[in-house]
């Protein structure tokens, strides 16, 4: 990859920078597809914008359903006509007592990620309030599927589905236009949530935020495009579009916000 890509994106980003390189390189030596892992937001913008730069290899994202926020990303030669079924997700139902108890978002990833399998083998945990689903890597949906049978103390299992069975999943996002004195990661969590700057810090530092899936405990990490703000509480911020500066100096935000 060249080296001037990486002034583009934060130092943390440039190890996912150099394996896009080297996937990159593995299609064009083999003449072959290649398909990731599922990928977030920001990882799959960081992606798009370097096989547009640096490649004439095509590309597609998919990650089980139209609205997905985590993604496989299958890269191709020219001659290459994707399917849904190159991309290898599998929907999983969690089957459980719902009439005597609840489920929650971060009960069933924890319990995924226990299994010892890595986020990236997983992709969005959806609901309808009353129903949870999961979409799960073919390579390792066996293996998992067969580890859980227990989310905390209650007894689950985990139930493979057909794609026309995909529950309609309740959405709280919406979008919401701001102004914000910078991208500090303390700074937008104050500005969305009306909450005090010292506050928001303090709720950075004691690991009450993730920035993509990853507690991030700095209140002067900068947010940049396409990047999801989880807190603790409160709900999740994703930076949608940087739309220029006003007369102040202030930036121009387009942001996808969940309140709790």
């Amino acid at each position: 990859m060249n080296v001037n890509v990486y002034q583009h994106f934060r130092k943390d980003e440039h190890p996912f920078i150099d394996s896009i390189g080297d996937w990159l390189e593995q299609v064009e030596s083999q003449y072959a597809p290649f398909l990731t892992e599922f990928l977030d937001p920001r990882q799959a913008y960081i992606l798009e914008t370097l096989i547009r730069q640096n490649s004439e290899l095509g590309f597609q994202f998919y990650g089980g359903y139209e609205h997905a926020e985590r993604k496989r990303c299958l890269i191709f030669p020219d001659y290459y006509q994707p399917t849904s079924e190159d991309f290898e997700v599998v929907l999983f139902e969690v089957v459980y007592p719902a009439k005597f108890t609840t489920l929650s978002h971060g009960k069933i990833l924890g319990t995924l990620v226990n299994t010892g399998i890595k986020r990236e083998y997983f992709g969005d945990i959806i609901s309808d309030g009353d129903k949870w689903q999961v979409f799960i890597a073919a390579e390792i949906s066996n293996f998992v599927s067969g580890q859980i049978e227990k989310i905390g103390k209650i007894a689950v299992r985990l139930e493979e589905r057909n794609y026309t069975e995909i529950i309609l999943p309740k959405d709280g996002w919406t979008e919401e236009r701001t102004t914000a004195t910078s991208l500090r990661l303390d700074n937008l969590v104050s500005t969305v949530y009306n909450i005090s700057r010292q506050r928001s810090k303090q709720m950075i530092e004691s690991g009450k935020v993730k920035v993509n899936w990853t507690e991030n405990n700095r209140p002067d990490f900068l947010v940049d495009l396409l990047d999801i703000i989880s807190i603790r509480g409160f709900g999740r911020i994703q930076v949608q579009e940087i739309e220029g500066k006003t007369k102040k100096d202030k930036y121009r935000l387009l942001l996808g916000v969940l309140r709790k």
